[in-house]
């Protein structure tokens, strides 16, 4: 199964006391019918759940950590029914190894008291109140995971009818997806770095300890090679998807044009052939006229990379490309951006970048102008001048600390319309509640790289879940 395709595993146990089943009748089976309700709120397209129901003793529990060992889950949740021992947890999730999210759901938002204290039977009462007693055993839980080191989250809520709790549940399966994308992603790494840019120099090791993956050291020369063998047809194909997409302005030279789809069909290709689900790149050249041909025309194909899921980032910068694919997998973009200048009339910061943007996250079409000169890099082409939708946004990018750690630095914002530079390049109006300069300020602080990705939507708290599914320390700005 190709990794795109691979379903989240998420594993699912709900936990009670063996001694309870015969001095209560229909607990457990009531019990068991709630585990198996959570099994239909998890369920989703792309993810598998593994439910072991209902473990009631250690010996049921030894054996439910094989089986989620042997059911590869990724992530596991702990659905706390009524009080039980923690030795009936401790060895699922400590074999596992994965991360453990604790749900503590009563079957209602409280008991009816007047109902309840109208029953006759006192060991029917006692019953009832067990189906309730969920919070009970979870500080016993958090005690032993603390002592033993598993690092553990908590979801604590209703099982039906609440909106909150089962928001929660959704981010943390969708923090998982990604996690998984990130695991199994293939990074293109193309030419080398834009010599002297310190900040983007990257251990490829320490991306991988981090978020999985593998990486692909490619030559500027393949994709060359595969421009060679691009059919008139095909290119003329290509332009035509480029009107369609594009608002392709009436100065840029229809040579150009075919140029750049040339490299867009050789970018496809490379992409196919390595398997690639994301792309850093940047390349100055030392006279081969063919490598520079591609390298000048690879924007518009990486745009329309970048907007179906392959995000494609520019100056080799690889910490960057990660912001931008874990992004672009909660589905809210990520395009690649460095700040531009500040507006202190109106408290606004505008960002943007040369190279591609995403498309799938422009306000209104994405336009193609051409450009004289690339600055700082070689050549001359087309270019694409887009800002991104209007409304809320977050901001995110890797960060290397001084002893070689990664952490996420995200912030939240909005985009707003106003003047941007019309000069061929993605740029955007940007307003933060700290103010722009303040703004500025903090997120320097914590020792960024220039780039960042920014995606629409305020998106912190799944980003947090990440972070802490990752083990990594995330900082939010504002």
């Amino acid at each position: 199964m190709e990794p795109s395709l691979r379903p989240l595993r998420v594993g699912l146990f709900g936990i009670g006391l063996d001694a309870y089943w015969p001095q209560f009748a229909g607990l457990q089976q009531r019990l068991t019918r709630y585990v198996e309700r959570v099994a239909e709120k998890l369920r989703r397209t792309r993810v598998e759940v593994i439910n072991l129901g209902l473990i009631d003793t250690s010996e049921k529990a030894q054996e439910a950590g094989h089986q989620f060992r042997q059911a590869d889950v990724d992530l596991i949740f702990l659905h706390v029914t009524t009080y039980a021992l923690s030795s009936t947890v401790l060895p699922v999730v400590r074999r596992a190894k994965v991360p453990v999210i604790i749900l503590n759901l009563q079957p209602d938002a409280a008991i009816d008291y007047d109902r309840f204290n109208r029953m006759k039977d006192r060991t029917a009462m006692t019953a009832e109140w067990l189906a309730y007693c969920a919070a009970c055993p979870v500080p016993e839980i958090a005690n032993v995971f603390g002592r033993t080191g598993i690092a553990f989250y908590q979801v604590t809520g209703i099982l039906e009818e609440d909106p909150e709790c089962w928001r929660e549940v959704d981010e943390w399966i969708e923090a998982a997806q990604v996690a998984s994308v990130m695991e199994h992603n293939r990074l293109g790494v193309m030419g080398h770095y834009y010599g002297g840019m310190l900040d983007i120099y990257s251990d490829l090791t320490k991306q991988c300890a981090c978020f999985g993956g593998h990486v692909e050291i490619l030559e500027v020369d393949q994709l060359a090679a595969l421009r060679r063998n691009v059919s008139p047809a095909a290119m003329a194909e290509r332009v035509e998807l480029f009107r369609q997409t594009f608002d392709v302005q009436p100065d840029c030279p229809e040579t150009e044009l075919e140029t750049a789809a040339r490299t867009s069909i050789a970018l496809d290709r490379l992409v196919e052939k390595y398997g690639l689900g994301s792309l850093a790149y940047y390349y100055l050249g030392a006279g081969s006229v063919e490598n520079e041909e591609t390298i000048r025309s690879i924007i518009l194909g990486n745009s329309l990379l970048t907007a179906r899921g392959v995000p494609a980032a520019g100056e080799m910068e690889i910490k960057n490309v990660q912001a931008m694919k874990i992004m672009d997998t909660f589905g809210v973009g990520g395009s690649f951006t460095e700040y531009y200048a500040m507006d202190y009339h109106h408290d606004v910061l505008l960002m943007g970048h040369d190279g591609p943007g995403h498309l799938a996250i422009a306000e209104g079409k994405t336009k193609v102008r051409p450009l004289q000169v690339y600055h700082g890099k070689v050549g001359r082409g087309l270019s694409v001048e887009m800002s991104v939708k209007h409304g809320p946004v977050t901001l995110l990018s890797v960060v290397e600390g001084r002893d070689g750690s990664l952490k996420l630095l995200a912030a939240e914002g909005e985009s707003v319309p106003g003047p941007i530079l019309q000069i061929g390049n993605t740029n955007s109006r940007y307003r933060f509640s700290l103010g722009a300069r303040r703004f500025v300020n903090e997120w320097n602080a914590q020792g960024p790289a220039h780039h960042c990705a920014i995606g629409v939507g305020h998106i912190t708290g799944k980003l947090n879940k990440l972070a802490a599914l990752l083990q990594m320390e995330m900082t939010r700005v504002c």
